[in-house]
């Protein structure tokens, strides 16, 4: 197993380091090829539409997307429709997004309502899951109103986001999230706010899609202009049983793939340059080299502090620098630390095993003076928009550009491929064949159930 560099830079950091982040576990040691049929065959596809996505956890929205009893938040997957409702205070639940009669939607898009209508017949449910009328109940002597209850699935809340599972048998969601609780108890996402929410429809599988940020070894080809202060080499790997895993990063720590160190300026500046912030100021003349990170970390320290209520006087440089991304399967990826945190999800568009949907949100911690901003709007950009059209992205939408540049491609790449296999690296890429491993797992345990239904 590679040694983890990493955790030298944060042993040197000055400020001390949380334990979540000197954890180590082993990296996947299989290194047997993933079928790139996996990406591309409808086959597979299907077996994930009826293994996979009935019997994880997901999650579906934030709750303060649906802050007020009556506000609904339509959540689609594949070819299932779901309700996620605010039912009363402190009360959520999830309802199929079908009518009981003739199965029209019973919403098309998230809103809020005194009552669930459907706009075919009229068909009415409470809030609560419960017919409430229907035209012409005579008609319908035959039902019962007992056994017209909307049909519910199961509803769980963590870190301000809500997960839905459409199999009423599964494990509680903390204990599917495994050390995500434990490790994200330090920076209180339930407490952020949405300030970004944007997404577009991608022209490849969800899996290629999502693979492309669980990884730094494509930086030095995709994104050569963060090298100057971005220690892609450096980056650890960790997997935490079957559905978690984490990437850390450091910035503010130039890449070994440099034939020249970047200087202290120049480390600086490039950060300056990502933050968005004009004119990298001129840093104290005793600044060592390596030492532009304790700068860096003191700075973003100071300028978050300024602005918000959380107390980060124990937060380290690593907490509020570098890229601490953790993946939930199947899909779900939140950044840790106390700078605003990044939030990816990325789902199959509808049937289509060719395109997907990319989503990217942006938490950040609560204002001084205690007020709470409402949660940014969906920005949904078309196919022939760029992310860097969202200006809210500022200097992630360019980033994530130079990712777009690779994805459509891989998936006509792995269509052409004459091998029809994908091989992926020792440890660099560990944290891809985890994931591979757990899918192909609930795969075969859901052939299993299906073979050995009566």
């Amino acid at each position: 197993m590679q040694d983890k560099p990493y955790q030298r830079l944060l042993d040197r950091d000055s400020r001390e380091v949380p334990p979540v982040l000197r954890e180590n576990s082993e990296a996947a040691e299989d290194c047997a090829p993933i079928a790139a049929a996996s990406y591309t065959g409808p086959c597979f596809f299907e077996l994930e539409r009826r293994h996979l996505w009935p019997h994880v956890w997901q999650m579906a929205c934030r709750e303060e997307d649906i802050p007020e009893t009556g506000d609904i938040h339509v959540y689609d997957i594949v070819d299932r429709s779901f309700l996620i409702v605010r039912t009363g205070a402190g009360q959520i639940r999830a309802y199929y997004n079908s009518c009981l009669h003739r199965g029209r939607k019973l919403m098309d898009t998230s809103g809020r309502v005194e009552h669930l209508r459907c706009g075919f017949h009229g068909w009415t449910w409470n809030l609560d899951g419960e017919i409430k009328s229907l035209p012409c109940r005579s008609e319908f002597a035959h039902l019962d109103d007992g056994g017209l209850a909307l049909p519910q699935v199961l509803v769980s809340c963590w870190g301000g986001f809500v997960f839905i599972n459409m199999d009423l048998e599964a494990s509680p969601l903390e204990e599917f999230l495994g050390v995500l609780p434990e490790h994200f108890r330090r920076w209180k996402l339930e407490e952020c706010y949405k300030a970004v929410h944007v997404g577009r429809v991608i022209r490849c599988n969800w899996k290629v899609a999502q693979e492309a940020f669980m990884e730094s070894y494509h930086v030095v080809a995709t994104h050569p202009q963060i090298l100057p202060f971005f220690d892609d080499v450096g980056a650890q790997y960790d997997v935490f049983g079957e559905h978690v895993n984490r990437n850390l990063a450091a910035f503010a720590e130039p890449s070994p793939h440099l034939a020249h160190k970047s200087s202290v300026q120049e480390v600086i500046e490039g950060m300056f340059g990502l933050w968005g912030r004009e004119g990298a100021a001129e840093p104290p003349g005793d600044i060592e080299e390596g030492g532009a990170r304790a700068y860096l970390g003191g700075l973003a320290r100071s300028a978050l502090q300024r602005t918000s209520a959380t107390d980060l006087g124990p937060a380290s440089d690593a907490e509020m620098l570098d890229a601490l991304v953790y993946n939930v399967f199947p899909n779900f990826a939140p950044w840790g630390g106390f700078a605003p945190n990044i939030v990816y999800r990325w789902r199959p568009n509808g049937c289509d095993v060719d395109s997907c949907i990319m989503e990217v949100m942006i938490l950040r911690r609560p204002p001084r003076d205690g007020s709470r901003p409402q949660p940014a709007a969906l920005h949904w950009l078309s196919e022939d928009e760029p992310w860097s059209a969202a200006s809210e992205l500022r200097a992630l939408g360019p980033v994530i550009d130079q990712d777009m540049s690779n994805m459509p491609q891989v998936q006509e790449g792995l269509k052409a491929s004459a091998s029809g296999e994908v091989h992926l690296g020792r440890y660099v890429e560990s944290r891809i064949r985890h994931f591979h491993r757990t899918l192909d797992a609930y795969l075969e345990r859901g052939e299993s159930r299906a073979a050995s239904a009566p």
